[in-house]
């Protein structure tokens, strides 16, 4: 059974930082791209960057965030994690770990799998 559990959201002061992690199980995580997508109240979702498999290479889904958050993965440990930086209010959302079923993903593609959620709140 593919299991992706996040932790690490919470509640941070605008220009804080907050690192999020995913746990994946029941499947092979080297062998899939991974992505976060978020969704902020009242909004629909929005693909926030996503990382291949292999090469670990890159893609920047929402401008927004572009140069302060930076997705990364750790094979070994089956973990995905967002580093974000610079938080900003508009940057409160659900944040979403997700699977795609092939070893390339990118902005907009479908997702097979995806975690439970983690809040984020920016606010002062």
């Amino acid at each position: 059974e593919v299991q992706l559990v996040e932790s690490g959201g919470g509640l941070v002061q605008p220009g804080g930082s907050l690192r999020l992690s995913c746990v994946a199980s029941g499947f092979t995580f080297s062998s899939y791209a991974m992505s976060w997508v978020r969704q902020a109240p009242g909004k629909g979702l929005e693909w926030v960057s996503a990382i291949n498999s292999g090469d670990d290479s890159i893609t920047s889904c929402a401008d927004s965030v572009k140069g302060r958050f930076t997705i990364s993965r750790d094979n070994a440990k089956n973990t995905l994690y967002l580093q974000m930086n610079s938080l900003k209010p508009e940057d409160t959302a659900v944040y979403y770990c997700a699977k795609y079923s092939d070893v390339y993903g990118s902005c907009w593609y479908p997702l097979d799998y995806w975690g439970q959620g983690t809040q984020v709140t920016v606010s002062s």
